[in-house]
C-alpha cells in the first residue's frame, strides 16, 4: 500500500523518511546538505537519469529492499489467513518468494517501459482488503479443521485442494481486474477520472483500508500481547523518539582517511530493527523455555521454533512460474471486488509520479507518462495474478522518501533494487526465514503500519476545507458506512437475496469491502452535493500536484522511451495520437548540474567519496 503524500511531496508514513541520511558536502557551500524540509535548495548527488558506480547501485538497491520489506512481507502473511494456510509454513514461504520475484520484473518494467521514475513496485493493500472480502464468502470459508494445527496435513491432496482452489480463484479475479488498469492506463482515460476524484474519495478510501484489518492485527498480536506490545514500542521508540539521532560509524574515504560517520539509521529502518529485536528476544525466550511449550497455553505462537522444520524443508532455489498453482478460475463477484481495489490503486499511484519526480531532480511527470505507468502497473497486476502472488503490485511511497534521505534519484539503483527481489525470489531459503517471524511480532508490526494507514488516508483532508459542515458530513457519512454495512453484512451473510446467485455473490463482495462502500459514498456525495472547486479540495489538491522547480531535467531525457523508440516513432505523424507515446523529438538533457553531451555516469558533488553512503546503507 502506498500511502497519500502531504503537500510537499514527502510521505506521510508514520516511518516517513524525512531528516538526512548522511552527510554528503554540497558542491556550491562546501558544508552538509541540509534536511528535506529545507526545500528544493539542495542538489541531488545523482539526477534521475545519472548512472552511479555500480557498487553504489547494489547497496543503495538493497536499502529500497529493506524499506519496501514491511509492505511486501506483510501482504502474504494476511493472505494466508484466508487460504486457510496458517500452518503450513512452507507454502508461505513459496508465496514470499513468489511476491518477491514478481515485485522485481514489475519494477524493472516500470523502470524501463512504464514511467520510468526511480520507484519501486510491490504488493499493494488496496488489493488486499477485497481479497479478504472475498474469502470471506461462505464458500470460501476455511473448514474446522484447517485451523487445527494438530488436524493439518500440509503434504495431503486434500489440503492441498482447500488452497490452492481459493488461491486460483483469487489468481483469475486479479488477471482480469487488472485489464481493467491496463485499458485505463493505455487509453488516457486516467485523466478524466482524476477530474471527479478529491480528497473527499480518497480520505475514506484509504483510511477504511487500514482500519478494515483490525481483526488480523488483533488475532495475530493477541497471541502474546506482551510480545506484540514491544514491538509496537520498538517501531514507535526508533521511527519517532530517535530518528533525529545520528549512530557514529566509522568510514573510510580517500580524503579523510578513517574518520567516523553520522548514521541516521533509527529513522532509515525503524520497522526492521524493531521486528529484528522482537525477533530475537523471542528466540531467547524460546532457547530457555520461557514461553510455554504447550499448544494449548497462552503465549505458545509466540515461539520460534514452530516453524523450524522450513528452512530444512525450503529448498535452495525454486523458480516461480505462471500458474504454478493450477488454473486460474474467474467469479464475477471476485472481479469487480478486486476493480474497486484496483481503481484506489490507481489513484495512489498518479500521487507517487507527482512526488518521486520531484525527489529525484525530473520535471513532473507529462500525460503520456502518467497513461503508460498505470498501463505498466495493470500488466504488473496481470503478473501477479498469473504467477499466484495473491495480491497485485503499486508504487511504493516509502521508497520515494528514501530518494530524499540517500540524495541520489538514479533509476538506475531501482533497477538493482528489482534485480536483487528476482534474485531474492528464486532463493528460497529467503522467503522460509521470514515464516518463522513469530505471529506475535507480526502483530505488533500491523498495529502500527495499519494505523498508520489510516492516519495516512485522513491527512487528505488537509486540502479540504474541514470548517465546511458540508464535508464534515459527507468524510463522516462515508467513513461511517464504510464500517458499518460490512459489520452488519459478515454477520448476516444470508441477507442479500435477489435470486440470482451472480448478483448476491457481486453485493456480497463489494458490500463486505470497508473501502468500497466508503469511497463509493465518498465519491458520489462530493460529486453530487453542490459545492465549490475550494470548498472540496479540487484545487489545493492539484496544486499540491505542481512542481515549479526549474532545476530539473528536460522532460523528454525522463519520460521518452528507452532503447531510441520515442527518436524512432518521432517521425511518424500519428504518433501523436497514441496516450502513451511521447509527441514530438526527444528533448536534451538540461539542469540538475548534469552535462547535456552525455549520459555517462558522473561523481556526486564536490566529489565525495560514496563510501558514507554505504557505509549507512550497510548497517
Amino acid at each position: 500500500m502506498a500511502p497519500e503524500k502531504e503537500s510537499n511531496g514527502l510521505d506521510n508514513y508514520a516511518f516517513a523518511l524525512e531528516g538526512r541520511f548522511c552527510d554528503l558536502p554540497d558542491k556550491k557551500n562546501g558544508g552538509e546538505l541540509n534536511s528535506l524540509t529545507d526545500g528544493h535548495n539542495n542538489k541531488l548527488a545523482y539526477c534521475v537519469t545519472d548512472v552511479p558506480p555500480w557498487y553504489l547501485c547494489i547497496i543503495l538497491g538493497i536499502q529500497h529492499c529493506l524499506t519496501a520489506f514491511g509492505g511486501i512481507i506483510a501482504i502474504p502473511l494476511i493472505l494466508s489467513q484466508g487460504l486457510c494456510l496458517q500452518y503450513d509454513g512452507l507454502t508461505q514461504s513459496h508465496l514470499i518468494s513468489t511476491i518477491f520475484f514478481v515485485s522485481g520484473i514489475c519494477t524493472l518494467l516500470q523502470v524501463t517501459f512504464g514511467i520510468r521514475l526511480p520507484i519501486l513496485q510491490g504488493g499493494t493493500f488496496t488489493l488486499l482488503a477485497p481479497s479478504m472480502a472475498m474469502l470471506s464468502m461462505p464458500e470460501w470459508t476455511c473448514p474446522a479443521w484447517t485451523q487445527n494445527a494438530s488436524l493439518v496435513n500440509t503434504t495431503s491432496t486434500e489440503f492441498t485442494d482447500v488452497w490452492q482452489s481459493r488461491m486460483r480463484a483469487l489468481q483469475g479475479s486479479i488477471m482480469v481486474g487488472s485489464l481493467f488498469q491496463v485499458f485505463i492506463g493505455f487509453s488516457g482515460l486516467i485523466g478524466l477520472f482524476m477530474r471527479f476524484i478529491g480528497p473527499l474519495t480518497i480520505a475514506p478510501t484509504i483510511s477504511l483500508i487500514g482500519l478494515s484489518l483490525f481483526d488480523s492485527a488483533g488475532m495475530s498480536a493477541g497471541n502474546h500481547w506482551g510480545i506484540s506490545s514491544m514491538t509496537t514500542a520498538l517501531i514507535i521508540l526508533f521511527s519517532q523518539y530517535l530518528r533525529h539521532i545520528p549512530v557514529p560509524f566509522p568510514t573510510y574515504s580517500k580524503d579523510k582517511k578513517l574518520h567516523t560517520s553520522r548514521v541516521y539509521v533509527f529513522q532509515i529502518l525503524p520497522v526492521l530493527l524493531g521486528i529484528t529485536l522482537s525477533w530475537l528476544i523471542c528466540y531467547i525466550l524460546t532457547t530457555y523455555n520461557v514461553l510455554p511449550a504447550e499448544p494449548d497455553q497462552y503465549g505458545y505462537l509466540a515461539r520460534t521454533d514452530l516453524k523450524g522444520d522450513v528452512m530444512s524443508q525450503a529448498p535452495w532455489f525454486s523458480f516461480p512460474y505462471p500458474g504454478q498453482w493450477g488454473i486460474p478460475t474467474v467469479s464475477l463477484a471476485g472481479v469487480v471486488g478486486i476493480l474497486a481495489g484496483v481503481i484506489s490503486s490507481m489513484i495512489e499511484s498518479v500521487g507517487d509520479y507527482h512526488a518521486c519526480a520531484r525527489l529525484s531532480g525530473a520535471p513532473p511527470p507529462p500525460k503520456h507518462a502518467i497513461n503508460r505507468g498505470i498501463g505498466i502497473e495493470g500488466i504488473g497486476c496481470l503478473l501477479a495474478g498469473a504467477w499466484g502472488t495473491g495480491n497485485g503490485t503499486t508504487s511504493y511511497s516509502e521508497n520515494v522518501g528514501a530518494l530524499g534521505i540517500t540524495k541520489v534519484g538514479s533509476r538506475m539503483v531501482i533497477v538493482a533494487s528489482g534485480v536483487l527481489m528476482v534474485v531474492m525470489g528464486v532463493f528460497g531459503k529467503v522467503g522460509a526465514i521470514f515464516t518463522t517471524i513469530p505471529s506475535p511480532v507480526i502483530g505488533g508490526m500491523f498495529m502500527v503500519m495499519f494505523g498508520v494507514i489510516s492516519a495516512a488516508g485522513v491527512s487528505n483532508l488537509q486540502y479540504a476545507d474541514m470548517n465546511s459542515s458540508r464535508n464534515i458530513f459527507i468524510f463522516g457519512f462515508s467513513m461511517f458506512s464504510g464500517l458499518v454495512i460490512p459489520n452488519w453484512i459478515l454477520k448476516n451473510p444470508k441477507a442479500i437475496a435477489t435470486g440470482v446467485v451472480e448478483l448476491d455473490q457481486v453485493l456480497q463482495v463489494l458490500l463486505t469491502t470497508s473501502m468500497f462502500v466508503g469511497g463509493f459514498f465518498g465519491f458520489l456525495l462530493d460529486n453530487t452535493i453542490p459545492g465549490s472547486k475550494h470548498e472540496r479540495g479540487i484545487l489545493a489538491w492539484n496544486k499540491a500536484h505542481e512542481d515549479d522547480s526549474s532545476n530539473t531535467l528536460e522532460s523528454g531525457e525522463v519520460y521518452d522511451l528507452p532503447f531510441g523508440i520515442s527518436a524512432y516513432l518521432s517521425s511518424s505523424s500519428w504518433i501523436r495520437y497514441i496516450p502513451f507515446c511521447p509527441p514530438g523529438t526527444p528533448n536534451s538533457l538540461d539542469g540538475c548540474g548534469v552535462d547535456a553531451k552525455s549520459l555517462e555516469p558522473k561523481q556526486p558533488l564536490g566529489h565525495p567519496e560514496p563510501a558514507q553512503i554505504i557505509v549507512g546503507v550497510a548497517l
